[in-house]
């Protein structure tokens, strides 16, 4: 789509306006235009698709914005504004103090007025906007590389349920929380009904994306390029696939195998690019800068997706359909289907999802000068499908079943509409050849990555109990090459508390300086919900004294806990990372002994336990007896015990435990009470 820049209160905003938009150019080579303003300089650079307007615009207000707006016709009738495109009647749709939550597309803007500058994106975060605030001055930019080149530091991502406000005058930065999409209540509708309902809509949130181009679709060969590409050829549509994986010498790739077969039965036109493994170097060079991430899973799908997008830009597109959202909204991951709330769930992963999926490939196509559609992300769609009933979505262990349904009498064979999820790294066999790499210099693929990108993916605080799971979660984030910057911790005067671990709470201080990392510690009584209240304190200290981007979260099968820390980041903008989230809770324990982790219960409580447990060290024995305990979760995820890590790979020393007491409250329920504690050589 476009590129936006705002500069204020720098002496070289002009400057460093010009340098942003020779940064952002492959967002759009259409045009380019500065506009000076009291105290700032804001910029634009032109990806049309909706007539030739140049941008920065101005009328009452002035407005500089990333949009693809669907309804832009519409809302110009009803309220009379004479729009020539999307852009212009955002500008005037504002300057009559109109609701932004009646523009349905993707969008990403700044809009000016009365000294007042307003940053807003769509809710899902399609379009990317990132912000630096601090005493002196106030920037924002499509992009995070942007601002980095031109040397701030402490930039942050805009939250997309948020609205930023920037006083010109008095340099003070304000929120407002948006409403998102809710689960609640289910739809009642028959299945039948629902089906229908779900098929329209679908239908609908594919046509209003449609261009008047010729376009592509990426296309893998499963459920959701499958359907896209279905309603495409009914429709006689200009386009074609693109599929992109590793030349492998003995079988193909599975995703090739499928697109291939799916294209010959519905008569598509497909390109293929396939790239060995001595290839992908160059292109790693390149793409792990440009998604500012080193991270496994993104770089993986990344590969696959820019590779295919470099096809389509050869063909001349502009425009490139992609069927992500689809698992988010119709329940497509294993985690769905280990969900006590599926749709709580979905609702979970789509507020991650512009953390997760939607800045990287935003920024590969926009590099490749394309505009990326995404019509499982349709705000209706999205809306209703969210509210129907779990038993529709997940049946007889197939996910997304309504939507593979619905394929099927669409036409689309029963073989290719039920054919089980591969994800984009594997089915491509990218991460393979990550896999290969890394091992030619003797490296994890994390490490083998982080070359290409040596900057921290996100800089996160933790959420730290003392127990193995935030400490093992922390140790995973920063294998993935995020950056740790503090530890958070609730000190809760309620030994029962729904939310927060207790025992041997009063070790996080020694476990911080074994980390060399900071502590954040919050008191709370402790009463249930009120206690998030003293969450939210401590998050937004840790927010604004050590400037963290996202919070790690040791949730494991907790929706009560996870849940509600979800709420509180989102609210404070705050990204929210749980690497545990419904983990094999014996895989979890096994692992925690291979990555050499040191660590004793500090409490249990349920039976088939009694004080000999407290005070040990874990180790192969222990989680055979726990596997012989009945109605016990191996990882004490029931609340059957707590825990207390004494070493582990984060730490740069380990603790010894020098004057303890058992106190028992039954004869299978009590606590580790630690008098005394050192920090020793490990």
């Amino acid at each position: 789509m476009c590129g936006i820049i705002g500069i204020f209160h720098h002496e070289q905003a002009k400057q460093q306006v010009e340098t942003a938009l020779a940064i952002l150019k492959n967002r759009g080579k259409d045009a380019s235009k500065i506009l000076e303003l009291k105290e700032g300089v804001i910029g634009h650079t032109l990806h049309a698709v909706v007539n030739h307007v140049p941008q920065p615009l101005q009328e009452g207000g002035i407005l500089t914005a990333n949009c693809e707006i669907y309804n832009w016709k519409e809302l110009s009738q009803k309220y009379n504004l004479n729009a020539q495109n999307d852009a212009e009647l955002v500008l005037k749709f504002l300057d009559q103090n109109h609701h932004i939550e009646e523009l349905d597309g993707v969008f990403a803007f700044a809009y000016i007025k009365d000294d007042i500058v307003i940053l807003a994106r769509d809710l899902f975060g399609v379009k990317p906007l990132w912000f630096i605030h601090n005493r002196d001055q106030f920037a924002f930019a499509s992009e995070k590389k942007v601002l980095e080149k031109l040397g701030y530091i402490d930039i942050q991502e805009l939250n997309p349920r948020s609205i930023l406000s920037y006083n010109i005058e008095t340099k003070e930065i304000s929120f407002k929380n948006r409403t998102f999409v809710t689960y609640f209540p289910e739809h009642q509708e028959s299945y039948e009904e629902l089906k229908q309902q779900t098929e329209t809509l679908l239908s609908e949130a594919i046509e209003k994306r449609i261009p008047n181009q010729k376009f592509g679709l990426l296309f893998s060969g499963g459920i959701d390029s499958t359907f896209l590409a279905k309603h495409f050829k009914d429709n006689n549509y200009d386009f074609t696939c693109y599929t992109a994986v590793l030349d492998t010498e003995n079988k193909d790739p599975s995703d090739l195998v499928a697109a291939q077969a799916v294209a010959k039965e519905l008569g598509l036109k497909l390109k293929i690019k396939k790239v060995t493994i001595e290839e992908i170097k160059p292109y790693l060079e390149k793409i792990v800068p440009l998604i500012e991430d080193s991270n496994v899973v993104k770089v993986g799908v990344a590969l696959t997706f820019y590779l295919a997008c470099e096809l389509a830009k050869e063909d001349g597109c502009k425009v490139i359909f992609s069927g992500l959202g689809s698992e988010e909204i119709f329940a497509g991951y294993d985690r769905h289907k280990k969900s006590a709330n599926i749709n709580q769930e979905c609702v979970s992963g789509l507020l991650k999802m512009y953390e997760r999926d939607l800045y990287r490939d935003d920024v590969i196509t926009m590099d490749q000068n394309m505009e990326l559609r995404l019509p499982f992300l349709d705000r209706n769609l999205a809306k209703f499908s969210l509210k129907i009933p779990e038993e529709h979505k997940i049946k007889e262990e197939t996910a997304k079943f309504i939507l593979r349904d619905i394929a099927q009498s669409k036409g689309i064979s029963k073989e290719f509409a039920f054919r089980k999820k591969t994800a984009a790294q594997y089915g491509s066999k990218f991460d393979f050849a990550l896999g290969k790499l890394a091992k030619q210099e003797q490296k994890s693929k994390s490490e083998y990555l982080k070359q290409f990108y040596p900057s921290h993916n996100v800089k996160l605080g933790v959420l730290f109990s003392s127990g193995k799971d935030s400490c093992y979660s922390a140790h995973i984030m920063k294998r993935q090459n995020y950056d740790l910057t503090c530890l958070i911790t609730m000190k809760s005067k309620n030994p029962d508390s729904y939310m927060f671990q207790t025992a041997s709470v009063n070790m996080v201080e020694l476990q911080a300086e074994a980390m060399n990392l900071s502590l954040i510690e919050q008191e709370t009584e402790g009463e249930k919900e009120t206690e998030l209240q003293d969450l939210e304190l401590a998050l937004q200290n840790a927010k604004d004294t050590y400037k963290i981007e996202g919070v790690v979260s040791g949730a494991v099968f907790s929706t009560y806990q996870r849940d509600r820390i979800e709420k509180i980041c989102d609210k404070l903008g705050l990204k929210i990372f749980s690497p545990l989230w419904h983990k094999d809770p014996a895989q979890e324990m096994k692992e925690l002994l291979q990555q050499k982790f040191t660590f004793v219960l500090s409490a249990v409580a349920a039976d088939g336990f009694d004080d000999s447990w407290l005070n040990q060290i874990v180790t192969e024995d222990t989680l055979h007896k726990l596997n012989n305990i009945k109605g016990i979760m191996v990882n004490g995820e029931g609340g059957e015990f707590e825990s207390l890590v004494l070493d582990c790979p984060l730490f740069n020393k380990k603790i010894e435990l020098l004057d303890t007491e058992i106190v028992m409250d039954s004869s299978c329920s009590g606590r580790l009470i630690i008098h005394k504690a050192k920090l020793t050589d490990k």
